[in-house]
């Protein structure tokens, strides 16, 4: 077996790919191939995206999708849709508005906030199972996955590489990371994860996760932020408020073996305190969690406990 890798700047980040295999030229090029084409079509920034269409379509017309795009959006609507679940697909006006992280940010005004508030409902969004149709009631409604898709695309290209008889893989979505099989760089066949500690410059790692076919997402208010009048905004918004969640976490990190998982649960529980992150995943099987509180407090779950190296404290 042989190994290669590769890296490629799509999607706004920096994405990294190693995998094992007798011919890992062919799948890293079909690994980009593939990651270009959900760019291209789950993209809520490109105006000739799929999901673009979708969105334009908002209170004129169903329109139909691919499969993989139409079953991204129905997970993310039963998320959406769940007992205080703090992810939302339908936020979309609400990230347009604002535009942190792009370098025309503005602050909106409270009028413009509470006019959007009406259009970031997700039981608005209609799916039609036989016609694989996403229906946007309301004009002026936008569907963003930008909380869901790296997960999927890195589960999807794992999966590929897996079928194509791969001995390991390693993806790196700009922080989003899923291992398969075992890591050549570590005599115990574990892969080491750095975990960003979020008050210092990126590449200084609060601690270092050892796992092994499993995903570690990170999300956090301290790199994507906006600053107004003296005061910071990040990115991750209240559906109920339209503005940036008010957070005790800095960073929230979910362990799982899917990604997707990963990047739905990060999500769901940003607005929860930190102590009550950790109370709910420490109820739930096969996903595992670490906070960094805003005051620079860590805590994770007891899963955790053996996979936790060179903690800062």
């Amino acid at each position: 077996m042989r190994e290669e890798k590769c890296t490629i700047h799509l999607m706004g980040t920096v994405i990294q790919i190693w995998v094992q295999h007798e011919n890992p030229e062919v799948l890293l090029k079909e690994a980009q191939k593939r990651l270009m084409d959900y760019e291209k079509r789950f993209s809520a920034n490109d105006a000739s995206s799929n999901l673009m269409k979708i969105n334009q379509q908002a209170g004129i017309a169903p329109v139909r999708t691919d499969l993989d795009l139409f079953e991204l959006i129905k997970i993310g609507k039963q998320h959406s849709l769940a007992e205080n679940s703090f992810l939302n697909i339908a936020i979309g006006p609400m990230v347009q508005e604002w535009r942190i992280g792009f370098s025309n940010a503005a602050h909106p005004s409270d009028k413009r906030i509470e006019a959007l508030l009406s259009l970031i409902d997700p039981k608005n969004i209609e799916l039609n199972e036989a016609e694989t149709t996403v229906f946007l009631k309301n004009s002026g409604m936008a569907i963003d996955l930008g909380a869901l898709a790296k997960g999927y695309f890195a589960d999807q290209i794992i999966h590929y590489f897996k079928n194509e008889g791969a001995k390991a893989a390693f993806i790196d979505l700009g922080g989003n990371v899923l291992t398969f099989g075992e890591s050549p760089h570590h005599e115990d066949g574990y892969w080491r994860i750095g975990l960003q500690n979020p008050f210092l410059p990126r590449g200084n790692h609060a601690a270092v996760l050892k796992i092994k076919d499993q995903s570690v997402v990170t999300s956090g208010i301290y790199e994507r932020k906006f600053e107004w009048q003296g005061k910071n905004y990040h990115h991750i918004f209240s559906s109920e408020t339209g503005y940036p969640i008010e957070t005790d976490l800095a960073s929230l990190t979910i362990v799982s073996k899917l990604s997707l998982d990963g990047e739905i649960w990060t999500t769901r529980l940003y607005g929860k305190k930190a102590a009550e992150v950790i109370a709910f995943l420490s109820r739930q099987k096969e996903i595992e969690g670490l906070v960094i509180t805003t005051d620079g407090r860590m805590a994770h779950t007891q899963g955790l406990a053996g996979a936790l190296e060179h903690v800062i404290s």
